[in-house]
C-alpha cells in the first residue's frame, strides 16, 4: 500500500510538472514600446495570436537598449522593431541571437515638416525664409535619433534657424497654435503620427539625405523561436499593418477610445482580411 502510495505521489508530482511546460508552448512573450506607431502593431497581433489559441503575455519597455536585452535574454520571445537604421546598433549587436520573423509595416519616416499651406518644399529654402519661421524649428527632447538627425541637417545646411529642444507635448502645442492660427511652423515630426493627419503636414524635401530612409518595422524573435514555435511564428508573420491604418487608430486614441476598443473597431472592419491572414500552414 505504501508502496503504491509512493507510486501515485510520484505521478503526480511528475505530471504537475510536465503541464506547465506543456502549457508554456501555448503562451507568446511579446515585448514592446509604448510608442504610438508601435502600440498597434502589437495590439492587432496579439488578438491575432489570441485568435489562433495563444496566450500573449506583453511586456512594456521603456527604450531599445533595454528590450533588446531581454529579447536576447528570452525574458520575451517577440518584439517589433526597425532594424536598418533607429535600432540598428542594437540589431547589429544582439543580432547572433536573434532572428527576423518577418516585415509587419512599411514607411517610418522622420524629418523637418511644415503645415501644407506653407509654400517651401525643401530645406534648402529655410534660410531664404527664416523670418517666416521666426528663425527656430520647433524639435523634441534632447538625446532622441530625430533631434540628432535634425541637428545634423542644421550644420550640413547652415541654416540660420535654431533647433529648439524641448518635449513631444510642446511640439504639439506649437504646431497646433500655428495651423489654427494659419502661421508658418517647422517642427521636426515623423510618420505615422496622428499629427501628420489631424494638421495637414508635410514633409521637406531631403536632398542631401541626411534623415534615414523610410523604414521597415520587422517582428524579430529570439533565435530558434521559429523553429520551436512553428505555429505562432506562420500566425505573427501573416500580420501586416499599412502604415495609414497604424495612423487611424491612433487618431482614434487621440479622439477619446482606448487602443483596445481603436484595434478591435480596425478588426471588425477587417475580417475578410483576417480571413486571409487565418490561411496559414498548420502545425498540429
Amino acid at each position: 500500500m505504501r508502496g503504491l502510495l509512493k507510486t501515485l505521489m510520484a505521478s503526480a508530482m511528475a505530471l504537475g510538472l510536465a503541464t506547465p511546460l506543456v502549457a508554456q508552448d501555448d503562451v507568446i512573450k511579446m515585448g514592446t514600446l509604448a510608442w504610438e506607431d508601435l502600440t498597434p502593431i502589437t495590439g492587432v497581433t496579439k488578438r491575432v495570436l489570441e485568435d489562433h489559441g495563444y496566450t500573449v503575455e506583453v511586456t512594456e519597455f521603456s527604450e531599445w537598449g533595454i528590450a533588446y536585452a531581454a529579447l536576447a535574454k528570452g525574458d520575451i520571445e517577440v518584439l517589433t522593431s526597425h532594424v536598418d537604421y533607429v535600432a540598428h546598433d542594437y540589431w547589429s549587436r544582439n543580432k547572433n541571437r536573434l532572428e527576423k520573423i518577418s516585415p509587419v509595416s512599411h514607411g517610418l519616416y522622420q524629418a523637418i515638416a511644415v503645415p501644407k499651406y506653407v509654400t517651401i518644399d525643401s530645406i534648402e529654402e529655410l534660410n531664404e525664409n527664416a523670418d517666416k519661421f521666426d528663425g527656430k524649428i520647433v524639435g523634441l527632447e534632447p538625446g532622441s535619433g530625430l533631434m540628432r538627425e535634425a541637428a545634423q541637417v542644421v550644420d550640413e545646411y547652415e541654416l540660420d534657424l535654431k533647433l529648439i529642444e524641448g518635449s513631444t507635448a510642446g511640439m504639439t502645442a506649437a504646431l497646433k497654435a500655428a495651423v489654427d492660427r494659419e502661421e508658418w511652423i517647422a517642427v521636426t515630426l515623423w510618420e505615422p503620427s496622428w499629427m501628420v493627419q489631424k494638421y495637414n503636414t508635410k514633409f521637406l524635401a531631403d536632398p542631401k539625405g541626411i534623415f534615414a530612409p523610410p523604414q521597415t518595422y520587422y517582428w524579430i524573435a529570439q533565435d530558434g523561436f521559429s523553429a520551436a514555435k512553428p505555429g505562432a511564428r506562420e500566425a505573427i508573420a501573416s500580420v501586416y499593418l499599412p502604415l495609414q491604418d497604424i495612423t487611424a487608430m491612433n487618431a482614434a486614441v487621440k479622439d477619446g477610445q482606448t487602443m483596445d476598443q481603436a484595434v478591435s473597431d480596425w478588426l471588425d472592419a477587417h475580417a475578410d482580411l483576417l480571413s486571409r491572414w487565418e490561411n496559414i500552414k498548420s502545425h498540429d
